[in-house]
C-alpha cells in the first residue's frame, strides 16, 4: 500500500461503504422499531423442565438472527410470560400479549395443555400461530393459519404407534401378544388409540388394556397385573414421573418382554436419564432427536454446542436433545415465512407456510391444509449400552440408536427388555 496517504486510504474506505448495498449494510445493523413475538411458557411448574429449555433455544435463535441483521431490517424481541404450566393462564397471557403488548407475530409454548387454550383467542384476531409439541391440537379447531412444529404428523392413529410396531413384527419370531398401559391423559390416550388399531391390523392379540389415572403413585401394582398377562411386547404412554415409576417396578419385578417401550416420556430429560442409568437399557422410545450421525442436519450440532454451555450456567436440562431444537426450529419456520412474504401480513405468512419447504435444524419440513407435517417422522429410538448414571455416555453416538424410519436407522434392535437386569 505504499504511495497511499492515511486521507486517501479514508476516502477509499468511505467510497467501499458507501458502495454497499443498503440491504447488505442493514444485515449488519437492524435498526427502527422491534418485530416483538409474544407467547407463554412454562418457567414454573409441572412443564417446567421443557418449558425452560424452549425458552433458552428461542434466546439463541433471536441472538442468531438480530446478528444477521434482523427481520424485514429490524431487531426482533421476544415477550413472554409464565403461564405457571397451566393452561387457565394461557387465553389471558394471549390477550394481553395482542391487545395490550401489540406484538407483531405470535408462537405457543410447550405442550397441547398450553396450546389447545391459546387456541380460541388466535382465532378471534386472525393470528398466525406455530406451536411447539402439540398433538392433533387443530382437529376440532380446523385453523388454517395453525401450524405444528411436532413430528406426528395428521393421522396420528395410522401413524403414531406406527414406528414401534414395525420394529416389533421384524423380530424373530414374530410377537403374537401385547400390553397397553398408559396414562389417562389426552395425549396418551391418542397414542394409546393407534396402538390399539395398529395391533389389530397386524394381527396381534391385546392380553392388556388399562389407563391410570394421573393420581397414581405406586406402579408395582400395574407392573405386576401387565406381568401376569404375560405379553410378548408391552406398548406403554406416561409422562416423567409415572415413567420413573413404572421402570423401577419392572427393574424390581425382573419383568422379561421381549420388547417394552413406546411414548414414555421422560428420558428424553438428561435428569431422568441419569437418575435411572442401566434400567433404561433396551427401551424403545418414541422421540424426536437423538444424537446419531443420521440425524445430524444442517446447524443441529452447532445449536447443542451453543445450548449446553448456556444450560450449564441456568442449571436446565443440560444435554437439550429433545426440546431445543424443535424450538428453534419453531423459530425458524416464523423467520423464513417472514423472509419470503417481506412484510408481516397474516394471511400472507399462512399462504406462505402452507405452500413452501422450510429447512431447519430438524431437516426439511413442509405442513399439510391442517398445519401438521405432511411427512410425519415419529422416531423410534433404543437405549444400549447404558452403564452406571454418568452423562458422557449419553453425548456418545450407539448409546441411544435410531431403529425407525428406515431413513434415520442407525443400529439395530436388542431384545428382550428386562429392565437392566
Amino acid at each position: 500500500m505504499t504511495g497511499i496517504s492515511r486521507r486517501d486510504m479514508g476516502r477509499l474506505a468511505l467510497a467501499a461503504a458507501a458502495a454497499v448495498p443498503a440491504t447488505a449494510r442493514a444485515q449488519t445493523a437492524p435498526s427502527g422499531p422491534p418485530i416483538r413475538i409474544g407467547y407463554s411458557m412454562s418457567l414454573s411448574g409441572g412443564l417446567a423442565p421443557n418449558g425452560r429449555p424452549a425458552l433458552t433455544a428461542h434466546k439463541i435463535w433471536a441472538e442468531d438472527v438480530n446478528a444477521k441483521g434482523g427481520l424485514l431490517g429490524r431487531p426482533v424481541e421476544l415477550v413472554n410470560y409464565d403461564d405457571q404450566s397451566s393452561g387457565a393462564q394461557v387465553p389471558g397471557i394471549y390477550t394481553k400479549l395482542i391487545d395490550v403488548d401489540k406484538v407483531d407475530l405470535v408462537v405457543s409454548g410447550y405442550a397441547t395443555a398450553i396450546i389447545a387454550p391459546a387456541m380460541p383467542v388466535v382465532m378471534q384476531r386472525n393470528m398466525c400461530f406455530v406451536s411447539l409439541f402439540g398433538t392433533g391440537v387443530n382437529t376440532d379447531f380446523k385453523y388454517d393459519r395453525y401450524f405444528s412444529v411436532n413430528c406426528t404428523g395428521s393421522q396420528v392413529k395410522e401413524t403414531f404407534a406406527k414406528g414401534f410396531m414395525d420394529i416389533a413384527m421384524s423380530m424373530d419370531p414374530r410377537p403374537r401378544t401385547i400390553a397397553l398401559v398408559n396414562l389417562d391423559s389426552d395425549f396418551h390416550q391418542r397414542t394409546a388409540e393407534s396402538a390399539r388399531f395398529l395391533a389389530k391390523e397386524r394381527g396381534l392379540r391385546v392380553v392388556y388394556d388399562r389407563a391410570y389415572p394421573p393420581s397414581t403413585v405406586d406402579f408395582g401394582p400395574i407392573m405386576r397385573a401387565v406381568a401376569a398377562a404375560r405379553p410378548d411386547i408391552v406398548f406403554a404412554g406416561s409422562y416423567p414421573p409415572d415413567t420413573a415409576g413404572l421402570l423401577r417396578a419392572a427393574s424390581e419385578q425382573r419383568v422379561n418382554f421381549q420388547m417394552m417401550g413406546g411414548p414414555m416420556i421422560g428420558p428424553h430429560a438428561t435428569a431422568q436419564k441419569l437418575q435411572l442409568g442401566p434400567i433404561l437399557n433396551n427401551l424403545v422410545v418414541w422421540d424426536v432427536y437423538a444424537p446419531e450421525p443420521t440425524l445430524q442436519f444442517p446447524g443441529t450440532k452447532e445449536l447443542i454446542d451453543r445450548y449446553q454451555p448456556i444450560a450449564a450456567r441456568e442449571n436446565t436440562d443440560a444435554l437439550g436433545y429433545y426440546v431445543p431444537p424443535m424450538a428453534y426450529a419453531q423459530m425458524q419456520v416464523l423467520e423464513q415465512a417472514v423472509r419470503r412474504v417481506g412484510k408481516i401480513d397474516q394471511a400472507a405468512l399462512a399462504a406462505d407456510m402452507h405452500a413452501n419447504q422450510f429447512d431447519t435444524v430438524i431437516g426439511p419440513l413442509r405442513f399439510d391444509a391442517m398445519g401438521e407435517w405432511t411427512e410425519e417422522r415419529n422416531l423410534y429410538t433404543q437405549y444400549q449400552g447404558v452403564q452406571g448414571n454418568g452423562i458422557e455416555q449419553f453425548k456418545r453416538t450407539g448409546t441411544q440408536v435410531v431403529l425407525y424410519p428406515a431413513r434415520y436407522k442407525s443400529g439395530e434392535l436388542r431384545k428382550p427388555f428386562t429392565a437392566g437386569a
